[in-house]
């Protein structure tokens, strides 16, 4: 992806939705044909836009897409309407790898650690889990855990999302909880992990839990309290934040919050793609919002906001600035 150029993604794109129009001519189909013979990057462009496309075929019913192939047609700004109806489309392509976090339930977490973890859950999915000591675990969505357990400890290991933890008194074992950036030890408490390639994002509500990251620094969160960390670094603590508790009640509270930040957390429930344009991604969001039901969680930012949530399709959603 990174080897792509923007302008051959959105020209693959562009011509993405020209050949899947139901009166595609032969003489577009000549033209792309010529366009994808004039160099190596237009095929790969090419390549990587079906692929997505093909993601979404599944969702798409054949009712849906005669409206939308009709709309391409008759819409008064049919001139332009070709290069925007499938608008996520080039933003996907033109962000690489995070553009595949649009496709929530084969990407993040991706396919691999979802169908090897002991523990998963799909997009929109939470799970609770009672483990064999009596801890409690609520899986957010997209997420995935192993649980080791042995005669000396209580061991999780947290390969992708977030995990809420409610753990068991059992003075002979130690109950860690595990991510690429290090080990957290939980003190009699109960916490939350929140983990994604670039960190781990620990809460703590009740008791303490110690952290030791990959570079051997040691911290003690209290109750109350929030650690981010990697590999390398302990960052400072700040206040625990009450989300990362109240997603377990199908809850997404937002004090300040950006749009972009409460839009990424949305589209881990919803299938399909929902993007947040650069130009709103930075509104401060006060207030609480379904995760169970995203259609009136948007509804509610539109009333509140100066922004315009538009639909190409039920799957495809994008939320950008009014007028």
């Amino acid at each position: 992806m990174n080897r792509l150029s923007h302008a051959s993604l959105e020209q693959a794109a562009q011509w993405y939705v020209q050949l899947h129009d139901e009166h595609v001519a032969d003489h577009e189909r000549q033209r792309w044909q010529a366009w994808l013979a004039q160099s190596a990057e237009h095929q790969e462009a090419w390549r990587y836009v079906e692929r997505v496309g093909q993601r979404f075929a599944p969702l798409q019913g054949e009712n849906e897409a005669h409206a939308v192939s009709h709309t391409l047609r008759t819409s008064p700004r049919a001139s332009i309407s070709r290069r925007q109806s499938l608008k996520g489309l080039l933003i996907l392509a033109a962000t690489g790898l995070s553009g595949w976090a649009a496709w929530r339930g084969t990407s993040l977490p991706g396919t691999f650690e979802r169908l090897s973890a002991d523990l998963s859950t799909g997009t929109g999915e939470t799970r609770e889990t009672m483990l064999a000591d009596g801890s409690r675990i609520w899986l957010n969505a997209l997420s995935a855990l192993n649980v080791r357990f042995d005669d000396t400890q209580r061991r999780l290991q947290l390969r992708a999302g977030e995990v809420l933890i409610d753990t068991a008194k059992d003075p002979g074992r130690a109950f860690l909880v595990d991510t690429v950036h290090g080990r957290m030890r939980a003190l009699g408490t109960r916490f939350s992990v929140r983990h994604d390639y670039q960190q781990t994002v620990l809460n703590v509500f009740e008791g303490a839990v110690e952290v030791r990251n990959h570079n051997d620094q040691i911290e003690v969160v209290h109750a109350g309290r929030q650690l981010a960390f990697n590999a390398e670094q302990l960052h400072a603590t700040a206040p625990a934040n009450p989300s990362r508790e109240a997603w377990r009640q199908g809850l997404l509270l937002a004090d300040n919050l950006p749009l972009g930040e409460l839009i990424e957390e949305l589209s881990r429930y919803r299938p399909g793609h929902l993007h947040c344009d650069p130009a709103v991604a930075r509104l401060p969001v006060m207030g609480s919002f379904p995760l169970k039901d995203t259609d009136q969680a948007l509804r509610l930012l539109e009333a509140a906001l100066p922004i315009r949530v538009d639909k190409t399709l039920s799957w495809w959603v994008n939320v950008g600035p009014r007028g």
